[in-house]
């Protein structure tokens, strides 16, 4: 009993390093990867909006047929968000990240040489394909963050999806009247093809490897951050979460047994002997089951009695959050156009293709008051108190559109629904990768994410006919409902995860939560 006390005291898990060591210049490192793959991302999105009125207006296109290009990118992503997070589970953060960078670096220098339609649409898709691991990056560097300040960072993070948009609108800005939109194109790409430079020395989760048993090679990357960040491991043997929860069962059955504990000490031995034994070879099984799993297993294991409510409302909120965030989008230029745009209809229409690229540009920083409200509220209220408020606040927002007002007044009423919904989009995604186990996290963020792109790809097809078809107030009741019951989504997530330790296996993440 004394011998196994102090083996455990000689023990630690990735978190409790992680804690010690705190954030320094490796995980700076670790952000500025991850980061220049959420730029990339960025800005292969807000290209859209740019490319196709010029691809319309060049290739005589129909509404129907420039739709299709956004829309093919959504679809691709669809895919990849599912993709990339099972291979990432299965094979290691590091397969699914590169994987991605190669598929949208190729396809998107491939976009900028398309021939015709039909190819641009053959390689945009692959383009939202490799996109769609981008929640990959972010589980990624979320597992090497210290758990207290671990939303901060989060935050951080997210900024460089707004430093994404900014330079792509400056970009279009500069590219776009001169040399034209495969200029745009090819320039785009540069940023996935970074991601290949150095990828080289990138490392693997250290919390990835303890999960499938590579307990060397997780210390080995522990040591490295370390010694970068001039600290110091605790004291002992690395331990997955499986074994320490072994050997807290260990110790309470060893507890339990004092008072009826046999008089003859050999037998005491032999029984410790074989629990230990049965301790091994059930950590051994757990890690064989969570080795490898195909996209039905995973599927189940996110559908679990554990993880079913989390799973559901979790996908309602990123459904919601996309469909609101490209809503707001759309109504900032649809609504400031007053009720001209029913009346004078072919007037729009002949200035749809001029562009505003300055206008652009400098609309693009209004997701900064957001993030700094992110960055503020996400330790201290907390991620579900976060969310909820800002969904709430959105809606009050959008409230006084449901009638007509003033542009002055209209133009703040959507920035500030903007700021409200920019916190939620990057709050979520804080929260998503601590609900799950390691063993399906970039999986359960990965199939999260899809519905968001189904959000978006249904948010264009139903807001903008009705309000092309002027009801804008129906849309705007739309947005309300929609937003709204994300909200009330998000107050009925089973528990917090501020300060929590992150859980590698379903039954440690059962037992974290209860």
């Amino acid at each position: 009993m004394g011998i196994e006390s102090y083996e455990r005291k000689l023990t630690y898990t990735v978190d409790e390093a992680l804690m010690k060591m705190g954030f320094g210049k490796f995980q700076a490192f670790v952000l500025a990867y991850a980061g220049m793959g959420w730029i990339s991302e960025a800005m292969e999105m807000m290209l859209l909006s740019f490319v196709g009125p010029a691809v319309q207006s060049l290739w005589g296109l129909s509404p129907n047929q420039e739709s299709l290009i956004t829309s093919v990118v959504f679809a691709g992503m669809l895919v990849g968000a599912y993709t990339w997070g099972i291979v990432s589970d299965n094979y290691g953060r590091r397969s699914g990240f590169i994987i991605t960078a190669v598929v949208t670096s190729v396809a998107g220098l491939l976009s900028a040489f398309a021939p015709n339609y039909y190819f641009l649409i053959i390689f945009r898709f692959l383009v939202g394909l490799g996109l769609g691991g981008g929640p990959v990056l972010a589980s990624w560097f979320l597992e090497f963050i210290p758990a207290p300040n671990r939303g901060f960072w989060m935050v951080i993070f997210s900024a460089f999806w707004t430093i994404g948009t900014i330079l792509e609108a400056a970009l279009a800005w500069l590219v776009m009247p001169r040399l034209g939109w495969r200029w745009l194109l090819g320039l785009s790409a540069l940023p996935s093809s970074l991601l290949l430079l150095f990828y080289s020395v990138t490392p693997e989760s250290p919390r990835y490897l303890c999960l499938k048993g590579r307990t060397a090679e997780a210390r080995h990357v522990l040591e490295k951050i370390a010694r970068v960040n001039g600290t110091e491991l605790p004291s002992g043997n690395l331990a997955s979460d499986w074994e320490r929860e072994l050997e807290n069962r260990s110790l309470l059955s060893s507890s339990s047994g004092e008072d009826n504990a046999t008089p003859k000490g050999m037998e005491r031995d032999e029984d410790s002997t074989s629990g230990a034994k049965e301790r091994k070879d059930e950590a051994s099984t757990c890690e064989r089951e969570g080795s490898k799993m195909g996209c039905i297993s995973a599927m189940l294991m996110l559908l679990s009695p554990e993880l079913i409510k989390s799973t559901l409302l979790l996908w309602v909120v990123f459904f919601g959050n996309a469909f609101s965030y490209y809503g707001l989008v759309l109504l900032t230029t649809e609504l400031n156009n007053g009720q001209n745009k029913c009346v004078v209809n072919a007037v729009q229409s002949g200035k749809s293709l001029d562009i505003n690229y300055a206008d652009v540009f400098i609309t693009s920083f209004a997701e900064f008051p957001g993030l700094l409200l992110s960055a503020a509220i996400v330790d201290k209220l907390g991620r579900k108190i976060s969310m909820s408020a800002m969904f709430f606040c959105c809606c009050i927002f959008l409230l006084p559109l449901l009638f007509h007002q003033p542009q002055g007044l209209t133009t703040g009423l959507l920035f500030g629904a903007r700021i409200c919904i920019t916190v939620t989009f990057t709050v979520v995604y804080i929260y998503a990768p601590e609900i799950y186990p390691t063993s399906v996290r970039t999986t359960g963020v990965g199939v999260g994410s899809s519905m968001g792109r189904i959000g978006g790809m249904v948010c264009p097809l139903v807001a903008v006919a009705l309000v092309h078809g002027c009801h804008q107030t129906a849309a705007l009741i739309l947005f309300e409902v929609v937003i709204f019951l994300s909200g009330i989504s998000v107050l009925l997530f089973p528990f917090e995860t501020k300060g929590r330790e992150l859980s590698d296996s379903v039954s440690n993440s059962k037992l974290i939560n209860a």
